[in-house]
């Protein structure tokens, strides 16, 4: 026969581990350095222009 398990503890547990999952999704999503934001924010500028520049102009 196996140990019981205290089912408050793991839904606690179980809690904790998806609020540490969140924050590290967030810390990954939210926590960029200024250069690293213009950075990021420069190359999507030029993906986006690089993506303009390549469309066809039928009026």
């Amino acid at each position: 026969m196996s140990k019981p398990i205290n089912l408050r503890a793991a839904r606690k547990a179980r809690a904790r581990d998806a609020k540490r999952a969140q924050g590290d999704e967030n810390a990954a999503k939210f926590g960029q350095t200024k250069a690293e934001k213009a950075r990021n924010k420069s190359e999507q500028a030029a993906q986006v222009a690089r993506l303009d520049s390549h469309k066809r102009d039928d009026r």
